[in-house]
């Protein structure tokens, strides 16, 4: 088993993550209380990873990023460096590929929060920063906990966007699924169902946590009512 894949995988995940969890948080507040008209254009630009092509969004992101458009041009200027082919691309594409994997669980769980307790904690003066952690996130943990975990475990298994933006680079950019292609590629079947398995039961795990989650919320949240 390629380890060294196996950790990149893991250190991409945990950083997109914890950005998803910084950027993902204040859109998915947005688009729970927005009253914009238009607030649906957003939701679909945050959703569109989930039926893009992973080749097409990838090819977008790694021109892009690329040193001949303004933002590759601006971070080379700045860096003296180029994001394509780099762990750091790497982060900027499965940060846009796990958008919606971390936007919509939490944006469910903040729309789920009863308006009659965020506008309680108004009346009786808490700011709009207080209510949000003192109301809103509290009622809102299984779906900030779902988020991260299904944008962590989304992220260990790109291929596409990660092959297209990152290429395949022993430890840098080879990330576990591809890993797994070479060991296919190169009829190493054995070692290939051996990385596949672990990323199966770890796919398992994760899937039987988010579920034991949103099963215990709602329980207690019935049992409340």
């Amino acid at each position: 088993m390629n380890w060294t894949a196996v950790l990149t995988s893991f250190e991409l995940a945990f950083t997109t993550t914890v950005l998803l969890m910084i950027i993902g948080t204040p859109i998915a507040y947005w688009l729970a209380f927005s009253k914009r008209r238009w607030s649906f254009l957003v939701e679909s630009i945050v959703a569109l990873p989930l039926i893009l092509p992973p080749t097409v969004l990838g090819f977008y992101v790694l021109v892009a990023l690329g040193p001949r458009s303004p933002i590759g041009r601006a971070y080379e200027q700045m860096f003296g460096s180029t994001l394509p082919f780099t762990f750091k691309g790497l982060v900027v594409a499965s940060t846009l590929y796990s958008l919606p994997f971390a936007v919509q669980p939490i944006a469910s769980a903040f729309g789920s929060v009863s308006r009659r307790l965020i506008e309680a904690s108004w009346t009786l003066g808490v700011s709009r920063w207080g209510t949000f952690r003192r109301v809103i996130v509290p009622q809102s943990k299984a779906g900030l906990i779902t988020g991260a975990v299904l944008s962590f475990a989304h992220t260990i298994g790109e291929f596409g966007v990660v092959l297209m933006v990152g290429g395949n680079i022993e430890g840098q950019t080879r990330t576990v699924s591809i890993a797994i292609y070479d060991d296919v590629q190169a009829l190493n079947y054995a070692q290939a169902n051996a990385t596949a398995l672990l990323l199966l039961l770890f796919s398992f795990a994760i899937l039987a946590t988010v579920y034991g989650i949103n099963r215990k919320s709602w329980t207690a949240f019935a049992a409340r009512t």
